[in-house]
């Protein structure tokens, strides 16, 4: 299986990194600054990380292959020229997809036009989230209250189906309110009660904690 690379490790490089790493996917932070790459590895943010000038073409090959990595996410900060110069080098490699971090929506447009998939204005809690979404596609966000919490729609998986949201008890575990569910071939029902059983195909719909949805994801909802 293809791994996630990341350049920049910065607050919100290394929140996305982090988030991945505990899903257990392969991740590459790769950083000029090696102070910045140490300590990541210090803190097992990741399980590899390398300290070299992006910018410089012959090293950038000599590391990404795009057998082994088809998502980057450039994570750079303060420097659109860098930025756009990776961006480029990554789609000769091959990498398919390639996420771009910007200031600016001037910056985005730029980093649009010359390739980037995608391009985000972030800061850690939308790192987190952003990884979220890359793992899991059919995890649907509907309303962003705050930069902490979000409302998410999920289909329920065989670890929750059968239980009540009592036993389940999502709000003391994960900071999960949920706030209704969608059955089949039935209206949304807001009015829960604490012994509402979760059935096959349902889907939920709840107000999370970000970073406690990473927590939640995986241990009831991984595949």
């Amino acid at each position: 299986m293809a791994g996630y690379l990341v350049i920049g490790a910065g607050t919100f490089g290394k929140s996305i990194a982090e988030t991945l790493y505990k899903f257990n996917q392969t991740v590459l932070v790769i950083d000029k600054n090696e102070e910045l790459v140490q300590q990541i590895i210090d803190d097992e943010i990741v399980g590899e990380a390398v300290s070299f000038d992006v910018t410089e073409e012959n090293a950038l090959k000599k590391v990404v292959n795009s057998d082994d990595f088809e998502v980057a996410f450039i994570c750079i900060g303060g420097s659109l020229q860098t930025s756009a110069l990776v961006t480029v080098m990554l789609k000769e490699l091959g990498i398919k997809k390639i996420i771009c971090k910007a200031i600016t929506k001037i910056e985005g447009k730029v980093l649009e036009k010359i390739g980037a998939t995608k391009v985000v204005f972030p800061d850690e809690s939308v790192g987190k989230e952003l990884a979220l979404k890359i793992l899991r596609p059919d995890l649907i966000e509907h309303l962003k209250f705050s930069e902490k919490y979000r409302i998410f729609e999920f289909k329920a998986s065989k670890k929750i189906i059968g239980k009540n949201l009592k036993e389940l008890d999502l709000r003391k575990k994960y900071e999960m309110n949920v706030i209704g569910i969608q059955r089949e071939g039935e209206e949304l029902r807001i009015s829960l009660s604490p012994d509402e059983k979760i059935l096959k195909n349902d889907m939920i719909l709840a107000i999370v904690n970000v970073e406690k949805m990473v927590k939640f994801d995986k241990e009831y909802l991984e595949k």
